[in-house]
């Protein structure tokens, strides 16, 4: 049997967003927790959100990199990829947590963001995000 994350992923890649809205509770919450002003309520919001998604990125494609069920509980990490309808490149990876319900899609935390392509290293990425005063020979 599949599982919802593989069932959610197959819906993406044939851009059916009634298809993917269907997967989810009429009472379905989606938290973003790195971007708590997005959360939601409602199956209806996904097929809104899923809509914009394939007019926006026409050729969007889902993998689904690994994955694991623990009772009610998915984990999946993704890749998403394709084209805007501008031609500029579109790359999000990530980790999406499922709850399951009645074969619905319940509640989900995502943590998907954009790919940062735009260089840099872990030393600048640590001098940005932390700001040490001193570096670890000092």
């Amino acid at each position: 049997m599949r599982t919802m994350l593989e069932r959610l992923t197959e819906a993406q890649n044939a851009h059916d967003a009634v298809r993917m809205a269907t997967c989810f509770a009429e009472d379905y919450a989606s938290a973003q927790p790195v971007h708590p002003g997005r959360t939601f309520t409602g199956r209806a919001q996904v097929l809104t959100n899923w809509t914009a998604v394939f007019a926006g990125v026409p050729d969007f494609r889902g993998e689904l990199l690994a994955s694991s069920v623990d009772g009610a509980t998915e984990w999946g990490e993704f890749d998403w990829q394709g084209r805007h309808t501008d031609g500029s490149p579109f790359a999000m990876r990530g980790v999406i947590i499922l709850t399951v319900r009645d074969d619905l899609i319940a509640a989900a935390r995502l943590y998907m963001e954009p790919v940062d392509r735009s260089g840099g290293d872990i030393e600048a990425a640590v001098q940005e995000l932390y700001r040490p005063t001193s570096g670890p020979s000092d």
